[in-house]
């Protein structure tokens, strides 16, 4: 995780924290609405992604008004302080992270999978 995090942060110009937060949104998001196989073999082959899905997860009652979805990552990313370039910035690069993870068959399963997210790409 720490490899993810200063790569996200250096690539988008964000403190760790921010970057972690941001993994661990998206983490979360691809669970939900990914292809599950595959996004199961990315969250398995990043150590510490799940603690860091857990720790996104603990936005109390605002994050759940923010709803579901696509909209709402973008609404939770923009309140850590990402603009949309800094968002397809990180979006990218954990993509590019995850091709030489899983492999780009599995990256682009999750793209193609997962309703919105092929804009990112």
């Amino acid at each position: 995780m720490d490899e993810l995090i200063g790569l996200l942060a250096a690539k988008a110009g964000i403190d760790r924290a921010v970057a972690e937060k941001t993994i661990g949104i998206m983490l979360n998001f691809l669970r939900t609405e990914g292809p599950s196989q595959q996004v199961r073999a990315l969250i398995d082959g990043i150590p510490g992604a799940e603690a860091a899905i857990a720790a996104s997860r603990t936005g109390g009652g605002l994050s759940r008004l923010m709803g579901s979805g696509l909209m709402a990552v973008g609404s939770r990313l923009m309140g850590l302080g990402l603009g949309i370039t800094d968002i397809q910035t990180v979006a990218r690069e954990l993509f590019r992270f995850g091709r030489d993870k899983i492999g780009a068959d599995q990256m682009s399963a999750i793209v193609a999978g997962t309703p919105g997210l092929s804009q990112f790409a």
